[in-house]
């Protein structure tokens, strides 16, 4: 009976920790995606269509890095980081060439996953070949400047990943205090 009731607490706080952990994931998206369409795009904006897709960047940057520890968080963030910085290099330096093109696209996702793989992170070579996918891609339907989207993707993530890294420390911080107090209550 002992083990029944303990099975079933720890569910209950099983289904409550995701719940909350959905829950603030909900509310740090608001805020990355907030940051990048109203505060960023006061310093610098190309247009509404840019900033909702700059917003949406940094969401998926936030939702890629907030995760349930420290280590998971900051490992997804190395991940994050090394796979836009390279699809950011790439993609500036052909597109500061040459304009958007399929198969120009096509060659620096098959560079990019090359790189990965020489530098010893394969893991990463999926993420570097979506963020040059969508990079090149946004480039080919805003032409006219499409040299500043890998700049402005790099932007939008970095204030993604930095939003993801803030809100798993601080969820983790406020999950330990919670647990911290219902031992106290229980004890």
């Amino acid at each position: 009976m002992k083990t029944l009731q303990s099975d079933m607490a720890r569910g209950s706080t099983q289904r409550a920790g995701a719940v909350l952990h959905g829950f603030a994931l909900s509310i740090w998206c608001v805020i990355s995606f907030e940051l990048i369409t109203h505060v960023l795009a006061h310093i610098y904006s190309i247009s509404r269509d840019d900033d909702l897709l700059g917003g949406m960047w940094a969401v998926v940057a936030t939702i890629f890095v907030y995760r349930y520890s420290r280590a998971q968080s900051l490992s997804a963030a190395l991940s994050r980081t090394s796979a836009t910085l390279l699809s950011f290099v790439l993609c500036l330096g052909y597109l500061l060439i040459l304009p958007f093109h399929l198969l120009g696209m096509a060659g620096l996702i098959g560079i990019g996953a090359v790189v990965m793989t020489l530098i010893g992170r394969p893991d990463d070579i999926i993420t570097t070949g979506i963020t040059t996918a969508v990079v090149m891609v946004v480039a080919g339907i805003s032409p006219h400047h499409a040299w500043l989207q890998p700049i402005l993707r790099l932007v939008d993530t970095a204030v993604g990943i930095a939003v993801g890294v803030v809100a798993s420390w601080v969820s983790l911080k406020v999950a330990s205090n919670f647990h911290a107090n219902t031992d106290l209550i229980a004890g």
